[in-house]
């Protein structure tokens, strides 16, 4: 039998753990706070503006965001439900009244905003066009007076640039209609007909962003194709479109818009192949218009002349990851390129990575 003070002391000692632990404070777990993408912006896998990019969120997604994890960056979830970390300029999320739960812990790393976009107030209306190109489709008139944010300079001739509600497009350089501030995202690594890639260059490199390049780029398998397709949405593609999505979901590389720019880009990167069994997997590849399905119909073309109209991501054993056709089934596969018109028609190729 226990005697009346050992029962007394465990009965103390009950007491004063009990006590112990309500005195603990338990944070209740934080509700979540609804957000809408304003414009295009990268959702990395840590707060910090080296880390991997996820993927590019679009302008008009639905986000939670789960914490303010510092000054500089949210902490948020997709609609798929795939968990990352955002910029918390205001140009980049459109959030509830509320403020999002601050996690006091971290460190603060922020994402270098005018590196990614530069102020510009419209001169005097002028075209917001899909593509870069005057027989681009108009999406509408910028009027006197608005605010665009330029993303990159896509040659000398066009700004790729997103309006006040999100909306991405691309607006004449001439300087009648543009009052640019600062420098133009990309213009110092190369404009021109470079096309003046946008930074940041890919974090991850050699096969593994091969394979996040084609990663990204098989999970658009047949979405529709469109000629001149908005570099904005990715509910159609063009060759161009597709591949520059691709890199961007990928590895966070943004090419220039054209098929024309990223061929040059590969060539001022060295070592673009005319032979095309000499590709690499996740090698861009190059191809002239479309003259026939027989060799002889491109027999006594000079192709180190002729003109870019297409271009594929090469997977290897002559099989291509592109878009060409409505009637090709949008984003597909071409098996093979040995003795179709894919074979003749090719100019040269290379790594853009």
């Amino acid at each position: 039998m226990l005697n009346f003070t050992l029962i007394q002391r465990m009965a103390t000692a009950t007491l004063t753990a009990a006590l112990l632990f309500s005195s603990i404070s338990i944070p209740a777990a934080s509700a979540a706070q609804a957000a809408e993408v304003k414009a295009g912006v990268n959702m990395r896998s840590a707060p910090s503006a080296s880390a991997a990019v996820i993927r590019v969120l679009k302008a008009g997604e639905q986000l939670s965001v789960i914490e303010k994890v510092n000054a500089y960056w949210y902490k948020v979830t997709d609609a798929t439900g795939k968990t990352g970390y955002v910029s918390t300029s205001s140009q980049y999320l459109s959030l509830e009244a509320s403020p999002a739960p601050t996690s006091p812990a971290q460190t603060p790393s922020p994402e270098p905003a005018p590196a990614q976009t530069t102020n510009a107030a419209v001169k005097s209306p002028v075209s917001l066009r899909k593509a870069p190109s005057t027989s681009g489709e108009l999406i509408r008139y910028l009027k006197t007076g608005e605010q665009v944010a330029v993303v990159a300079k896509t040659n000398s001739y066009w700004y790729e640039v997103t309006d006040s509600s999100g909306v991405r497009g691309y607006v004449s350089t001439n300087s009648a209609y543009l009052n640019v501030t600062g420098s133009i995202p990309g213009s110092a690594s190369g404009s021109g007909s470079t096309g003046g890639v946008a930074t940041p260059q890919p974090a991850v490199t050699g096969s593994a962003a091969v394979e996040k390049v084609i990663a990204a780029g098989l999970k658009y398998l047949g979405t529709p194709y469109e000629y001149g397709s908005s570099r904005s949405t990715t509910t159609t593609f063009d060759c161009s479109d597709f591949v520059r999505q691709a890199f961007l979901d990928g590895v966070g590389l943004k090419l220039p818009a054209s098929s024309s720019l990223q061929g040059q880009y590969v060539k001022n990167k060295g070592g673009a192949k005319t032979d095309w069994r000499q590709l690499k997997r996740g090698d861009l590849v190059f191809f002239m218009s479309y003259k026939g399905s027989k060799a002889s119909a491109y027999s006594g073309i000079d192709k180190s002349t002729a003109a870019v109209t297409h271009d594929a991501i090469y997977l290897g054993d002559g099989k291509l990851l592109h878009t060409f056709s409505k009637e090709g089934g949008g984003v597909t596969i071409t098996t093979s390129m040995a003795g179709t018109a894919w074979e003749y028609r090719f100019l040269y190729g290379g790594s853009a990575l």
